[in-house]
């Protein structure tokens, strides 16, 4: 228990240094006046929605993956539990509707933010392809590969995934 509950504070904190830095620094970094933010129902709504998207899926890196959502302290185990049963990268979905919301709340630097995003997924779509996911392959060989074949990168399924016994698949490098 002792070994879940450091990989949760581990988890934990590495989310929070990652969430700050695209929610509260880069954003005050463009400009943005935090004491003149425009709240409206939609912005709240994404950033809601994607604020419950990261926290899941933190979980599921720590709790499930034994893991943080930092490359040099990944899941030692494959994710295929949650919401990534729906979708291959939903903690980045998460992330850039909060962003997108954010960048609504604060319109001294709405077209900024909105800049920001589009960059930062163009940004992460090529360190999945060039990094993250020949990592994945080599590490969980086949049951990263099948679940590649049946869940998308970016646009979730509308039914989840569902492969008995590979949703808690041990690396053998990372064990």
């Amino acid at each position: 228990m002792a070994g879940r509950l450091f990989v949760m504070l581990r988890a934990a904190f590495f989310a929070a240094l990652f969430v700050s830095l695209w929610t509260w620094f880069i954003p005050r970094w463009l400009g943005g006046d935090p004491r003149r933010p425009h709240w409206s129902a939609i912005p709240i709504v994404l950033m809601i929605l994607g604020a419950i998207v990261m926290l899941e899926c933190v979980w599921d890196f720590a709790w499930t993956g034994r893991g943080t959502p930092a490359p040099w302290d990944a899941p030692r185990r494959l994710v295929i539990t949650g919401l990534y049963r729906y979708v291959r990268n939903p903690m980045y979905v998460g992330m850039g509707l909060f962003l997108i919301g954010e960048a609504f709340v604060l319109p001294d630097i709405t077209r900024s933010m909105l800049l920001v995003v589009l960059a930062a997924f163009v940004a992460v779509t090529i360190f999945i392809l060039v990094y993250e996911e020949p990592t994945l392959r080599s590490l969980f060989g086949e049951d990263y590969a099948d679940y590649c074949r049946h869940v998308r990168r970016w646009i979730p399924r509308l039914t989840p995934f569902d492969k008995a016994g590979s949703a808690a698949v041990p690396s053998p490098d990372l064990e």
